[in-house]
């Protein structure tokens, strides 16, 4: 456990891995399976797609601004897919009386303007809330929850620890 104490490219590293397998199963569930994405799961798939890239980023190396901030954007990016992963559990735990989730996203991008669609993308709330998956009692929406907070307060250590080394 101590390679992850002294070596923030490691833990960088680790955290990328992590997010791609995150997104292999996410896949899994969806191709294998036949679990169909709501746009809630798409948003927080582009969160995680976008910490994996800025966290691969900042642990190739450089100066150490480079990989501060990559890591500060990945911090970002987890903190907003753990906001959307919050939000659907709430919708999970305590669904709306009418619940329209909508079109898919592909139904949304080919039939509307993207300047509709994208705000048509965040308002997941009919699919949003049915819980079709279930690991130790938590969803998938809840997982997603704990591991974005686990990757973006590993990150935000990582950047304390940097900053006060420098």
């Amino acid at each position: 456990m101590n390679w992850l104490t002294t070596s923030p490219r490691r833990v960088l590293a680790l955290i990328s891995v992590a997010c791609v397998a995150m997104l292999a199963f996410g896949m899994y569930l969806q191709h294998v399976v036949g679990l169909e994405p709501c746009p809630m799961c798409i948003v927080q798939r582009y969160a995680l797609i976008l910490v994996a890239v800025f966290t691969g980023m900042a642990s190739l190396g450089g100066r150490k601004g480079w990989w501060m901030s990559f890591a500060g954007l990945a911090a970002v990016s987890g903190g907003f897919g753990a906001f959307t992963a919050a939000r659907q559990s709430w919708l999970q735990w305590y669904p709306p009386e009418v619940a329209t989730c909508g079109r898919d996203f592909y139904g949304m991008i080919e039939n509307y303007p993207i300047g509709r669609a994208i705000p048509m993308i965040f308002r997941g709330s009919g699919d949003c809330t049915v819980v079709d998956w279930t690991f130790l009692g938590g969803s998938i929406a809840n997982w997603s929850f704990v591991w974005f907070v686990v990757f973006s307060l590993a990150m935000l250590w990582l950047l304390v620890r940097g900053l006060r080394r420098s």
